[in-house]
């Protein structure tokens, strides 16, 4: 299954007794794409992953894979490669691997090795994992058979052509989105775009389409909203944004996060009700 436009990556919702609202996590991976998401992510690091159970990990992924089975799109799965392995699931989601920083040959030996039966989605995220990649090495990667895309989160916006066909770039630093849309990306992972879902995807149509001056309306203020969604550790803001909306139970989050504060709570807010006053939007 292709990989292109926005991809949202799920928060986990928590209800009042501090279990996961399963109810709530279907709710929003439906409302999501209703609003034009093309895929979802079950267990990235806007989901918590390392704070859930084996058994909490496995409901949310039994949730995402449902709803992904309904829609017919594309689930990635974070967290655990063997979570991957089940119906309803496009491809696993691997980190670069983090701290030891190996070098790019011992990261290429590593998605060598590492890749089976389940398809690769590579996470490449520096300024968590301690470890550069060049365009030379990145194209190394895309050619390993199995590897079929990457979360491209670098802070910066790089040109990558000559990727093998089947191999997807998603842009993975929200406020970048858009420059990485009009350098050739096929589309983002964005933990803002649980939040004016429609201007995201429409972004990515626009640049697609070549349609440079709507693309360039949209991104200004999404690049704002999507730095106001990260003044603090993520997904707190946008977890807070999504309980201030009651699309979720509560805005909590487990340690050793915290949840935001009432104030960067609210500037999001604010944001995203002008932008979608703007845009004529309804969330």
């Amino acid at each position: 299954m292709e990989l292109h436009g926005i991809f949202v990556p799920l928060i986990t919702p928590f209800g009042l007794d501090g279990t996961i609202a399963l109810d709530a996590l279907g709710r929003l991976a439906r409302e999501v794409l209703d609003d034009g998401a093309s895929g979802l992510v079950a267990l990235g690091t806007t989901g918590e992953p390392g704070s859930l159970t084996a058994a909490e990990q496995e409901a949310v992924v039994e949730v995402a894979a449902e709803v992904a089975r309904e829609r017919g799109v594309p689930l990635i799965v974070g967290a655990r490669p063997d979570l991957a392995a089940r119906p309803g699931v496009t491809a696993a989601l691997s980190l670069v691997p983090p701290f030891v920083r190996p070098g790019e040959a011992g990261v290429v030996a590593h998605f060598e090795a590492l890749t089976g039966d389940v398809p690769l989605v590579i996470y490449h995220v520096p300024y968590r994992t301690g470890q550069e990649l060049s365009i030379t090495a990145i194209r190394r990667l895309a050619a390993i058979p199995g590897v079929i895309g990457m979360k491209y989160a670098t802070g910066t916006v790089e040109v990558l052509g000559d990727l093998p066909a089947g191999f997807a770039l998603l842009g993975g630093d929200d406020p970048l989105i858009s420059p990485m849309l009009a350098a050739g990306a096929h589309g983002g992972v964005l933990a803002s775009a649980h939040v004016a879902t429609r201007s995201f995807a429409d972004l990515a149509d626009a640049w697609r389409d070549g349609d440079v001056s709507r693309a360039r309306r949209l991104g200004g203020p999404l690049a704002d909203l999507s730095r106001a969604l990260f003044a603090e550790p993520n997904p707190t803001v946008v977890k807070g944004v999504l309980h201030a909306q009651g699309r979720i139970p509560t805005s909590a989050v487990r340690l050793p996060l915290l949840p935001a504060t009432q104030a960067s709570v609210t500037q999001a807010v604010r944001l995203i009700g002008h932008h979608l006053e703007e845009s004529g939007q309804r969330r």
